[in-house]
């Protein structure tokens, strides 16, 4: 007769006992079994592209399948295959007027990598991180790294991008501010006048600590080739060349090429900052796969091939957020409890279902941002991102759609579906 033992202790490290996993993952998760299951849901949380949507350029598909065919699957250079970091550098003269040399420039497997990179090479633990409400991740990197987050809350006047005024009082011992634009969720972008006077603040700060540990920036523009209608990408260096010392950039294949899967992105800013995120990111071996990057580095050599395909991407986001828009302002008009800003960059429209509050047939009643998110996914057949996903408060009636699974054809179905599931709500 066995005797019964107690199991050994699960526990584990503070940081994989704490880590918090991805929101956005999870609605997604339950949507796409409720898919699975088969009901119809427009499933618009993941920032991610439906190759059948939005396919890999065959241009970039061709240059990736010569690249293999040639043999190029060794191990890349760990900062970089170097004709890429020269291609790189080139493109980011053309399309920015920035002069960062191949030694100002790292590659990895996507910005991912390149941002915890950034944050382990910067932040020491417990210093301070400053970054706006909402925004993707910035809470899970500051875990990650040891350091002391300092969510700024922004508002739908300023088109939920922070200012000087919101970020002031926070800079004095803070090791880093990370900022985006255009920005995830929300799809707006600065205007070269907000991002100028954040960019003061910090040169001012670093003026007064002379000598000390400078305040950093850190700028994700993974989204810069996409900004639509007339906005114009801005970025801290071309305003004010002072910020060179202080910045580092994060971009990459991933959205401007409708390349997700594909694994390319790069950082640049001071070279010692890019060797000592290289010399980060040697030990996790977290390097775009060689083919992929000899293959970006001759597409990118291809411009008005690229030119032709960022224009192409452009377009097919333009009319579905503006469809989405559109169909927003006139639920409005309508009376029902909605609204929308227009985008400006990237691939998503933030809309405001405000049902906080409100009573369904059965008599219950809505409470959180979670149960509204629960209510469109099953009344309304549409899966959203609420903003407490990325930071906001749970009770934040404003929300993420992602357009890059989204087919033109089902857009009056979505907007069907929602009408009837607003009327239901009193």
């Amino acid at each position: 007769m066995s005797t019964l033992t107690a199991p050994p202790s699960t526990q584990l490290s503070h940081l994989a006992e704490n880590l918090i996993g991805s929101e956005i993952i999870r609605i997604a998760g339950q949507i796409n079994q409720r898919i699975a299951a088969g009901e119809p849901i427009a499933n618009l949380t993941i920032g991610d592209f439906d190759p059948k949507v939005f396919p890999l350029p065959e241009a970039y598909v061709n240059e990736i399948i010569t690249a293999y065919r040639e043999g190029h699957s060794n191990y890349p250079q760990a900062n970089g295959m170097e004709v890429l970091r020269t291609e790189v550098s080139r493109f980011i003269s053309r399309t920015q007027g920035l002069n960062y040399t191949k030694e100002e420039v790292l590659i990895a497997g996507g910005a991912r990598p390149l941002i915890y990179a950034a944050f382990r090479a910067i932040v020491d633990v417990g210093e301070k991180v400053v970054f706006p409400l909402p925004s993707w991740n910035n809470n899970h990197y500051t875990f990650l790294s040891s350091g002391q987050p300092v969510a700024v809350q922004t508002t739908a006047a300023n088109r939920f991008l922070p200012t000087a005024d919101d970020l002031r009082a926070h800079l004095s011992d803070a090791a880093l501010v990370a900022v985006c634009s255009p920005l995830n969720p929300t799809g707006t972008s600065f205007t070269a006048d907000t991002l100028a006077e954040i960019c003061d603040l910090i040169l001012a700060e670093n003026a007064r600590r002379a000598g000390e540990k400078p305040l950093y920036l850190l700028y994700d523009q993974i989204y810069s080739a996409l900004t639509l209608g007339d906005t114009v990408h801005v970025d801290p260096v071309s305003l004010r060349p002072e910020m060179r010392p202080y910045t580092i950039y994060i971009d990459g294949v991933s959205k401007a090429f409708a390349a997700t899967g594909v694994r390319v992105g790069w950082a640049f800013g001071p070279e010692r900052i890019m060797q000592k995120m290289h010399s980060l990111l040697g030990h996790v071996g977290a390097w775009a796969p060689k083919p992929e990057q000899i293959a970006t580095a001759r597409l990118l050599k291809q411009e008005a091939v690229v030119s032709d395909i960022i224009e192409h991407h452009k377009v097919l986001i333009t009319e579905r957020v503006e469809a989405l828009y559109a169909g927003f302002v006139a639920l409005r008009k309508e009376g029902f409890p909605v609204d929308a800003i227009a985008a400006q960059g990237a691939m998503y429209l933030t809309v405001k279902i405000d049902l906080q509050g409100r009573t369904l047939p059965d008599g219950s009643t809505l409470g959180d941002a979670e149960d509204v998110t629960s209510f469109l996914i099953r009344e309304a057949k549409l899966g959203l991102v609420p903003f407490y996903a990325f930071g906001a408060e749970r009770n934040d009636p404003w929300f993420r759609i992602s357009v890059g699974t989204l087919r033109m054809e089902a857009i009056p179905a979505i907007f069907d579906n929602l009408r009837k599931a607003l009327v239901t709500v009193r």
